[in-house]
Protein backbone atom coordinates (compact mmCIF):
# COMPACT_ATOMS: atom_id res chain seq x y z
CA UNK A 1 0.00 0.00 0.00
CA UNK A 2 1.20 3.19 -0.93
CA UNK A 3 1.12 6.69 0.97
CA UNK A 4 -0.41 9.95 -0.10
CA UNK A 5 0.21 13.29 0.81
CA UNK A 6 -3.31 15.12 0.08
CA UNK A 7 -3.12 18.29 -0.98
CA UNK A 8 -3.65 21.15 2.09
CA UNK A 9 -3.25 18.38 4.69
CA UNK A 10 0.18 18.29 6.99
CA UNK A 11 -0.08 14.31 7.58
CA UNK A 12 0.14 10.97 5.81
CA UNK A 13 -3.12 8.99 4.63
CA UNK A 14 -2.87 5.16 3.49
CA UNK A 15 -5.77 4.57 1.48
CA UNK A 16 -8.50 4.10 4.47
CA UNK A 17 -7.91 8.06 4.88
CA UNK A 18 -7.23 8.98 1.56
CA UNK A 19 -9.22 11.79 -0.67
CA UNK A 20 -10.37 11.62 -3.99
CA UNK A 21 -8.13 14.24 -5.14
CA UNK A 22 -4.65 15.12 -6.95
CA UNK A 23 -1.54 13.67 -4.61
CA UNK A 24 1.84 13.63 -4.75
CA UNK A 25 2.93 9.77 -4.06
CA UNK A 26 5.55 9.46 -1.67
CA UNK A 27 7.62 6.43 -1.91
CA UNK A 28 7.36 3.90 0.68
CA UNK A 29 11.18 3.15 2.54
CA UNK A 30 10.86 -0.86 1.82
CA UNK A 31 13.95 -1.73 4.09
CA UNK A 32 12.19 -0.17 6.98
CA UNK A 33 10.51 -3.64 7.10
CA UNK A 34 13.37 -5.29 7.60
CA UNK A 35 15.28 -3.83 11.05
CA UNK A 36 16.35 -6.17 13.30
CA UNK A 37 15.03 -4.92 16.13
CA UNK A 38 11.24 -4.10 15.95
CA UNK A 39 10.61 -1.97 18.62
CA UNK A 40 13.07 0.70 18.55
CA UNK A 41 13.68 -0.23 15.13
CA UNK A 42 17.24 -0.11 14.91
CA UNK A 43 17.78 3.28 16.52
CA UNK A 44 21.35 2.86 18.55
CA UNK A 45 21.20 4.17 22.16
CA UNK A 46 23.61 4.08 24.27
CA UNK A 47 25.06 1.40 26.54
CA UNK A 48 22.09 1.22 29.38
CA UNK A 49 22.00 -0.69 32.69
CA UNK A 50 20.51 -4.28 32.99
CA UNK A 51 17.19 -3.01 34.14
CA UNK A 52 16.36 -0.74 31.00
CA UNK A 53 17.32 -3.57 28.83
CA UNK A 54 15.52 -5.81 30.50
CA UNK A 55 12.25 -2.98 30.21
CA UNK A 56 13.51 -2.82 26.34
CA UNK A 57 13.49 -6.79 26.01
CA UNK A 58 9.89 -7.26 27.22
CA UNK A 59 8.91 -4.06 24.84
CA UNK A 60 10.11 -6.05 21.80
CA UNK A 61 8.52 -9.18 23.36
CA UNK A 62 4.98 -7.50 22.72
CA UNK A 63 5.59 -6.01 20.11
CA UNK A 64 6.10 -9.37 18.48
CA UNK A 65 3.03 -11.02 19.96
CA UNK A 66 0.91 -8.01 18.82
CA UNK A 67 2.54 -7.80 15.56
CA UNK A 68 3.35 -11.95 14.13
CA UNK A 69 4.30 -12.35 10.42
CA UNK A 70 1.07 -14.72 9.85
CA UNK A 71 -2.40 -14.34 12.13
CA UNK A 72 -4.85 -17.26 12.19
CA UNK A 73 -8.43 -15.91 12.67
CA UNK A 74 -11.29 -17.42 13.48
CA UNK A 75 -14.99 -17.33 15.35
CA UNK A 76 -13.90 -15.35 17.81
CA UNK A 77 -10.94 -13.56 16.91
CA UNK A 78 -11.59 -12.06 13.67
CA UNK A 79 -8.54 -9.18 13.71
CA UNK A 80 -6.61 -10.16 11.16
CA UNK A 81 -2.43 -9.32 10.18
CA UNK A 82 -3.13 -6.66 7.78
CA UNK A 83 -6.14 -4.78 10.11
CA UNK A 84 -3.54 -5.30 12.92
CA UNK A 85 -0.73 -3.36 11.18
CA UNK A 86 -3.55 -1.24 9.40
CA UNK A 87 -4.34 -0.10 13.12
CA UNK A 88 -0.44 0.24 14.20
CA UNK A 89 -0.09 2.83 10.35
CA UNK A 90 -3.02 5.05 11.49
CA UNK A 91 -1.99 5.43 15.15
CA UNK A 92 1.55 6.12 13.86
CA UNK A 93 0.07 8.45 11.57
CA UNK A 94 -1.69 10.16 13.99
CA UNK A 95 1.89 11.03 16.60
CA UNK A 96 3.69 11.45 13.49
CA UNK A 97 6.67 9.87 14.56
CA UNK A 98 8.35 9.38 10.88
CA UNK A 99 10.19 6.11 11.54
CA UNK A 100 6.96 4.23 12.81
CA UNK A 101 4.99 5.42 9.86
CA UNK A 102 7.86 4.17 7.58
CA UNK A 103 7.90 0.62 9.45
CA UNK A 104 4.00 0.17 9.66
CA UNK A 105 3.89 1.29 5.76
CA UNK A 106 6.43 -0.71 4.94
CA UNK A 107 5.38 -4.12 6.94
CA UNK A 108 1.76 -3.31 5.06
CA UNK A 109 2.14 -2.42 1.94
CA UNK A 110 2.84 -6.37 0.43
CA UNK A 111 0.06 -7.88 2.68
CA UNK A 112 -3.62 -8.56 1.12
CA UNK A 113 -6.22 -6.24 1.81
CA UNK A 114 -9.98 -7.17 3.04
CA UNK A 115 -12.31 -7.77 -0.13
CA UNK A 116 -13.87 -5.06 -1.83
CA UNK A 117 -17.73 -5.65 -0.18
CA UNK A 118 -19.44 -2.74 1.14
CA UNK A 119 -19.50 -4.61 4.66
CA UNK A 120 -15.68 -4.79 4.72
CA UNK A 121 -15.08 -1.51 3.61
CA UNK A 122 -17.15 -0.31 6.47
CA UNK A 123 -15.14 -2.64 8.74
CA UNK A 124 -12.34 -1.29 7.93
CA UNK A 125 -12.99 2.75 8.02
CA UNK A 126 -14.90 1.92 11.48
CA UNK A 127 -11.41 0.17 12.83
CA UNK A 128 -9.62 3.19 11.43
CA UNK A 129 -12.33 6.05 13.07
CA UNK A 130 -11.97 4.31 16.46
CA UNK A 131 -7.94 3.92 16.54
CA UNK A 132 -8.11 7.24 15.36
CA UNK A 133 -10.07 9.06 18.27
CA UNK A 134 -8.17 6.76 20.63
CA UNK A 135 -5.21 7.68 19.65
CA UNK A 136 -5.54 11.26 19.24
CA UNK A 137 -9.08 12.59 21.31
CA UNK A 138 -8.76 9.58 24.00
CA UNK A 139 -11.60 11.46 26.00
CA UNK A 140 -14.27 11.32 23.38
CA UNK A 141 -14.64 7.61 22.90
CA UNK A 142 -17.57 6.36 25.00
CA UNK A 143 -20.09 3.40 24.57
CA UNK A 144 -21.21 3.85 21.49
CA UNK A 145 -17.82 3.98 20.03
CA UNK A 146 -17.84 0.61 21.31
CA UNK A 147 -21.38 -0.23 20.19
CA UNK A 148 -19.75 0.70 16.20
CA UNK A 149 -17.12 -1.58 16.46
CA UNK A 150 -19.42 -4.51 17.44
CA UNK A 151 -21.67 -3.28 14.74
CA UNK A 152 -19.41 -4.09 12.37
CA UNK A 153 -18.37 -7.56 13.28
CA UNK A 154 -15.47 -7.33 15.83
CA UNK A 155 -15.76 -9.14 19.22
CA UNK A 156 -14.82 -8.29 22.73
CA UNK A 157 -11.31 -9.62 22.20
CA UNK A 158 -10.74 -7.97 19.39
CA UNK A 159 -11.77 -4.85 20.88
CA UNK A 160 -9.46 -5.51 23.29
CA UNK A 161 -6.42 -5.99 20.60
CA UNK A 162 -7.35 -3.13 19.02
CA UNK A 163 -7.06 -0.99 22.10
CA UNK A 164 -4.05 -2.72 22.89
CA UNK A 165 -2.20 -1.76 20.04
CA UNK A 166 -3.28 1.69 20.16
CA UNK A 167 -1.83 2.04 23.63
CA UNK A 168 1.20 0.20 22.42
CA UNK A 169 1.94 2.22 19.56
CA UNK A 170 1.59 5.31 21.63
CA UNK A 171 4.01 4.18 24.01
CA UNK A 172 6.47 3.05 21.36
CA UNK A 173 6.52 6.23 19.90
CA UNK A 174 7.53 8.25 22.83
CA UNK A 175 9.93 5.16 23.58
CA UNK A 176 11.07 6.05 20.05
CA UNK A 177 10.91 9.72 20.29
CA UNK A 178 12.76 9.90 23.62
CA UNK A 179 15.39 7.85 22.27
CA UNK A 180 15.77 10.21 19.38
CA UNK A 181 16.07 13.11 21.22
CA UNK A 182 18.53 11.25 23.79
CA UNK A 183 20.93 11.05 20.43
CA UNK A 184 19.91 14.32 18.86
CA UNK A 185 18.20 12.85 16.00
CA UNK A 186 14.98 14.69 14.27
CA UNK A 187 11.91 12.73 15.31
CA UNK A 188 9.54 13.78 12.58
CA UNK A 189 10.97 15.21 8.71
CA UNK A 190 7.26 16.03 7.62
CA UNK A 191 4.91 17.64 9.23
CA UNK A 192 2.96 15.92 11.64
CA UNK A 193 -0.43 16.25 13.23
CA UNK A 194 -1.82 18.91 15.18
CA UNK A 195 -0.88 18.80 18.87
CA UNK A 196 -3.12 17.18 20.69
CA UNK A 197 -6.37 18.82 22.73
CA UNK A 198 -6.16 17.89 26.41
CA UNK A 199 -9.12 16.54 27.72
CA UNK A 200 -11.79 19.11 28.49
CA UNK A 201 -12.37 19.65 32.68
CA UNK A 202 -15.73 18.74 32.44
CA UNK A 203 -14.74 14.74 32.08
CA UNK A 204 -12.92 15.47 36.48
CA UNK A 205 -16.35 17.24 37.37
CA UNK A 206 -18.13 13.60 38.18
CA UNK A 207 -18.26 11.91 41.71
CA UNK A 208 -15.61 9.38 42.50
CA UNK A 209 -16.41 6.25 41.44
CA UNK A 210 -15.03 3.24 39.99
CA UNK A 211 -13.89 1.70 36.94
CA UNK A 212 -16.27 -0.82 35.14
CA UNK A 213 -15.41 -2.98 31.87
CA UNK A 214 -17.47 -2.37 29.20
CA UNK A 215 -16.86 -5.41 27.51
CA UNK A 216 -17.51 -8.80 28.54
CA UNK A 217 -14.42 -10.26 30.76
CA UNK A 218 -13.36 -13.72 29.97
CA UNK A 219 -14.53 -16.58 32.09
CA UNK A 220 -12.75 -18.70 34.71
CA UNK A 221 -9.35 -16.88 34.12
CA UNK A 222 -6.35 -16.73 36.57
CA UNK A 223 -5.58 -13.12 36.73
CA UNK A 224 -3.70 -13.30 40.18
CA UNK A 225 -0.22 -12.75 38.90
CA UNK A 226 -1.08 -9.38 37.38
CA UNK A 227 -3.38 -8.11 39.84
CA UNK A 228 -0.76 -6.21 41.65
CA UNK A 229 0.66 -4.28 38.48
CA UNK A 230 -3.02 -4.03 36.99
CA UNK A 231 -6.36 -3.42 38.46
CA UNK A 232 -8.31 -6.82 38.82
CA UNK A 233 -10.90 -4.95 36.61
CA UNK A 234 -8.90 -4.63 33.95
CA UNK A 235 -6.50 -7.44 34.94
CA UNK A 236 -9.95 -9.56 34.01
CA UNK A 237 -10.68 -8.28 30.82
CA UNK A 238 -7.67 -7.64 29.17
CA UNK A 239 -7.20 -11.88 30.07
CA UNK A 240 -8.81 -12.14 26.94
CA UNK A 241 -5.37 -12.47 25.80
CA UNK A 242 -3.36 -15.32 27.58
CA UNK A 243 0.14 -13.69 27.11
CA UNK A 244 -0.24 -9.72 26.82
CA UNK A 245 -1.60 -9.30 30.50
CA UNK A 246 1.41 -11.11 32.21
CA UNK A 247 4.16 -9.34 29.66
CA UNK A 248 2.09 -5.84 30.29
CA UNK A 249 2.21 -6.56 34.14
CA UNK A 250 6.02 -7.13 34.10
CA UNK A 251 7.00 -4.33 31.79
CA UNK A 252 5.43 -1.65 34.27
CA UNK A 253 7.09 -3.64 37.16
CA UNK A 254 10.62 -3.15 35.24
CA UNK A 255 10.27 0.70 34.31
CA UNK A 256 11.79 1.66 37.70
CA UNK A 257 11.03 5.37 38.24
CA UNK A 258 11.40 7.60 41.73
CA UNK A 259 8.18 7.35 42.56
CA UNK A 260 6.97 11.26 42.86
CA UNK A 261 8.12 11.89 39.39
CA UNK A 262 6.28 8.68 38.49
CA UNK A 263 2.71 9.91 40.32
CA UNK A 264 3.22 13.33 38.93
CA UNK A 265 3.79 12.23 35.25
CA UNK A 266 0.80 9.83 36.00
CA UNK A 267 -1.09 12.25 36.54
CA UNK A 268 -0.24 14.64 33.79
CA UNK A 269 -1.13 11.67 31.57
CA UNK A 270 -4.46 11.01 32.86
CA UNK A 271 -5.51 14.73 32.85
CA UNK A 272 -4.09 15.28 29.40
CA UNK A 273 -5.76 11.74 28.30
CA UNK A 274 -8.69 12.51 29.96
CA UNK A 275 -8.67 9.42 31.37
CA UNK A 276 -10.63 10.19 35.30
CA UNK A 277 -10.15 6.78 36.79
CA UNK A 278 -6.07 6.71 36.81
CA UNK A 279 -6.55 10.58 37.77
CA UNK A 280 -8.50 9.40 41.13
CA UNK A 281 -5.98 6.40 41.52
CA UNK A 282 -2.81 8.30 41.39
CA UNK A 283 -4.20 10.19 44.41
CA UNK A 284 -4.45 13.94 42.89
CA UNK A 285 -6.00 15.35 45.65
CA UNK A 286 -3.58 14.28 48.26
CA UNK A 287 -0.61 15.19 45.88
CA UNK A 288 -1.70 18.83 45.07
CA UNK A 289 -3.29 19.52 48.20
CA UNK A 290 -0.10 22.39 48.66
CA UNK A 291 -2.49 24.21 46.11
CA UNK A 292 -5.70 24.61 48.31
CA UNK A 293 -7.54 22.73 45.35
CA UNK A 294 -8.55 19.57 44.12
CA UNK A 295 -8.35 17.64 41.15
CA UNK A 296 -8.90 19.24 37.84
CA UNK A 297 -8.26 22.81 39.24
CA UNK A 298 -5.16 22.07 41.45
CA UNK A 299 -3.14 19.94 38.72
CA UNK A 300 -3.89 23.15 36.57
CA UNK A 301 -2.33 25.86 39.10
CA UNK A 302 0.52 23.40 41.03
CA UNK A 303 3.64 25.22 40.58
CA UNK A 304 5.96 22.61 41.81
CA UNK A 305 8.98 24.74 43.93
CA UNK A 306 11.76 22.41 42.44
CA UNK A 307 13.58 22.93 38.88
CA UNK A 308 13.40 19.07 37.70
CA UNK A 309 9.91 19.12 38.31
CA UNK A 310 9.63 21.93 36.06
CA UNK A 311 11.77 20.12 33.98
CA UNK A 312 9.69 16.77 34.23
CA UNK A 313 5.98 18.96 33.11
CA UNK A 314 7.85 20.75 30.37
CA UNK A 315 9.15 17.24 28.92
CA UNK A 316 6.19 15.34 29.59
CA UNK A 317 3.23 17.37 28.44
CA UNK A 318 5.02 17.83 25.07
CA UNK A 319 5.63 13.86 24.56
CA UNK A 320 2.03 13.24 25.74
CA UNK A 321 0.64 16.06 23.36
CA UNK A 322 2.92 15.79 20.39
CA UNK A 323 6.01 13.45 20.24
CA UNK A 324 6.72 14.29 17.08
CA UNK A 325 8.25 17.37 18.60
CA UNK A 326 10.29 16.24 21.03
CA UNK A 327 13.58 17.11 20.86
CA UNK A 328 16.83 17.58 22.64
CA UNK A 329 15.43 20.74 23.75
CA UNK A 330 12.96 19.06 26.16
CA UNK A 331 15.45 16.36 26.93
CA UNK A 332 18.62 18.20 28.00
CA UNK A 333 16.73 20.28 31.02
CA UNK A 334 15.82 16.64 32.22
CA UNK A 335 19.81 16.10 32.63
CA UNK A 336 21.03 19.33 33.29
CA UNK A 337 18.18 18.91 36.71
CA UNK A 338 20.05 15.52 37.87
CA UNK A 339 18.63 12.74 36.21
CA UNK A 340 20.60 10.91 34.30
CA UNK A 341 20.54 9.99 30.45
CA UNK A 342 18.85 6.41 31.68
CA UNK A 343 16.59 7.83 34.60
CA UNK A 344 15.35 10.67 32.13
CA UNK A 345 14.53 8.22 28.97
CA UNK A 346 13.37 5.38 31.42
CA UNK A 347 10.49 8.26 32.83
CA UNK A 348 9.84 9.38 29.33
CA UNK A 349 9.23 5.29 28.68
CA UNK A 350 7.03 5.25 31.40
CA UNK A 351 5.03 8.06 30.70
CA UNK A 352 4.57 6.35 27.40
CA UNK A 353 3.09 3.42 29.37
CA UNK A 354 0.58 5.14 31.18
CA UNK A 355 -0.28 6.77 28.03
CA UNK A 356 -0.82 2.59 27.12
CA UNK A 357 -3.49 2.34 30.50
CA UNK A 358 -4.97 5.32 30.36
CA UNK A 359 -6.11 4.54 26.90
CA UNK A 360 -6.97 1.11 27.70
CA UNK A 361 -9.55 2.06 30.23
CA UNK A 362 -11.59 4.93 28.03
CA UNK A 363 -11.23 2.13 25.35
CA UNK A 364 -13.04 -0.61 27.40
CA UNK A 365 -14.64 0.78 30.05
CA UNK A 366 -15.64 3.67 31.92
CA UNK A 367 -16.11 5.23 35.52
CA UNK A 368 -19.32 4.79 37.77
CA UNK A 369 -20.25 6.69 40.78
CA UNK A 370 -19.57 4.76 43.75
CA UNK A 371 -23.03 3.79 45.70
Amino acid sequence: MEQSRAHGKSHWYHETQARNQAADVLPLVPEAAHVADRFLLDLTLPPFSSQTLRWLELSRQISAHLFPDAVDVNRLNTFSAYERLSTALTVAQVFGVQRLCNHYAARLAPLPGPDSSRESNHRLAQITQYARQLAASPSIICTQSRQQLDAVGLTAPDMVLITQIVGFIGYQARVVAAGQALMGLPVRWLPGMPMQDDAPASCFDSPKGSWQPGLACREATQIDAISNEIPQALAALLAWDESLPDLLAELIQSLEVDQPLATLVALLNARINGSTSCFQLNGADELLKAATLTGERALKLWQPEDLLSHAVIQAVQLIIRAPDRFSAAQFSPLTVQGLSVEQAFTLLAWSGVCGWINRLKIGLGEVLPDA
